[in-house]
């Protein structure tokens, strides 16, 4: 059962088409596996679009007009097919297929931290050079660095869990946390847990560690 979900903002954000790439994909990714939170995006775009409605309208030159509707009338490009596995088809969420490409097995997973890492990263292609939307493949009982955030982060878990904070993270539970926020999550010890990250700023680790090696991070 999801217990987390994107505050009323942020969906009203998605809603109105003001979110960025980055937090989009997980707003929708996570939208696609909370009936709940689908339910309230249909409703505001709804809302958006009565409000639309009843807005006066504005004149609009006769060259922009017809320039619009131009490219109403072109065909929409034909989209390649996405063959993916049945194990990455049953983690991976539809607005997710287009950003991996065959499926979790095939992706170019790099460990964070060196060698005995029990962080696995694959970063998904976005247009925003300062945002990192990133799969994470997290170890089965392993305990995540404590930081907090130069900027926004956004976690949607996709399988297995972590535990944050006294709260409890499983699929489809979505977090969102800022420079207010200092945690550590530690992953359930009954299996890897996959997520989709996204950062438009770097981390910035705690402690006396974290004071070296912060300078070295980047997005």
């Amino acid at each position: 059962m999801i217990k987390h979900h994107p505050e009323t903002e942020i969906l009203l954000d998605y809603a109105a088409g003001a979110l960025a790439e980055g937090p989009a994909l997980a707003v929708a990714t996570h939208a696609a596996m909370c009936p709940e939170c689908a339910g309230q995006v249909g409703m505001l775009e709804a809302l958006g679009g009565a409000l639309l409605e009843q807005a006066t309208p504005e004149p609009v030159a006769d060259a922009l007009l017809e320039q619009t509707l131009a490219m109403l009338d072109e065909p929409e490009p034909a989209r390649a097919a996405v063959s993916i596995d049945a194990a990455s088809a049953a983690q991976i969420p539809e607005p997710l297929l287009r950003y991996i490409g065959r499926g979790l097995a095939h992706l170019a997973w790099r460990r964070v931290g060196g060698i005995v890492s029990a962080v696995e990263e694959v970063r998904l292609p976005v247009a925003a050079k300062h945002v990192k939307v990133s799969l994470m493949r997290l170890k089965a009982g392993s305990l995540m660095p404590r930081h907090t955030h130069r900027g926004n982060e956004y976690t949607l878990v996709l399988a297995g869990g972590f535990s944050d904070g006294g709260n409890q993270y499983g699929p489809g539970d979505f977090t969102a946390k800022d420079p207010s926020d200092t945690h550590q999550p530690v992953v359930d010890e009954d299996g890897e847990c996959l997520c989709l990250v996204v950062l438009d700023a770097p981390l910035r680790l705690t402690g006396a560690m974290g004071k070296l090696i912060n300078p070295f991070l980047r997005i």
